[in-house]
């Protein structure tokens, strides 16, 4: 039972339970793609099925990532198949199970409204959206939103972060940004910001269709 129900698991060369980190944040892609989609219908056709169905599912992966063992989660399963010919990547398992905790409150709250008492407030709609900034952070930078509070919580030191950032170390020369590199992305904003303004007319005319007929009428 004991290697049932444990949060984590040992690794040659670590004195603390680890997880892959590469299976962490493609199950964070496969939450984040779900939950992004399902809001797209509610926002288009008016449909609150699909976040339930989605709510529900992350409601219950997430209470086995936290209660019983992140090996028999549903979302880290297929993670860990869709990554297992890629070299894992060791983090600690303690901040991990803080954050869990945080999406498994969050995502209790939403089940409660959305699928317990079948309605829908702002609190929803801002809980859709820190969970999603969770998800996106986590997927697509490698940063464990959650993880950053668990100092705050916990008086210890947590080991072996995502990225090494617990760790005071000094930038590698290819981690700096330059004043150049800076003054690229201002003039970037600026040439953006330039060519929406006097392009606007042009980007909100309907695109005609390239077939014969559509373009023949186009010409007349």
């Amino acid at each position: 039972m004991a290697e049932i129900i444990k949060f984590g698991e040992s690794a040659e060369g670590y004195n603390v339970p680890v997880l892959n980190e590469r299976e962490v944040r493609a199950a964070a892609g496969i939450l984040f793609l779900a939950t992004f989609t399902s809001l797209f219908y509610i926002l288009f056709r008016d449909n609150f099925a699909p976040i339930k169905y989605v709510v529900t599912i992350f409601f219950i992966d997430f209470l086995i990532r936290v209660f019983i063992n992140p090996k028999f989660s549903p979302s880290l399963i297929i993670a860990r198949l869709i990554v297992r010919n890629q070299t894992p990547e060791y983090v600690g398992a303690a901040p991990k199970k803080f954050a869990w905790t945080i999406g498994l409150v969050l995502s209790g709250i939403m089940f409660y409204f959305f699928v317990i008492i079948n309605a829908y407030s702002p609190v929803t709609g801002i809980i859709c959206l820190v969970c999603l900034l969770f998800l996106f952070f986590e997927s697509a930078f490698g940063i464990c939103l959650g993880c950053l509070f668990y100092p705050l919580f916990f008086r210890k030191k947590a080991h072996y972060c995502p990225g090494g950032i617990c760790d005071v170390k000094e930038k590698h020369d290819i981690q700096k940004t330059s004043a150049a590199q800076l003054l690229v992305i201002s003039a970037f904003i600026v040439i953006i910001f330039l060519t929406f303004h006097l392009m606007n007319g042009r980007f909100n005319e309907k695109p005609y269709a390239m077939s014969g007929t559509d373009t023949a009428e186009q010409t007349r």
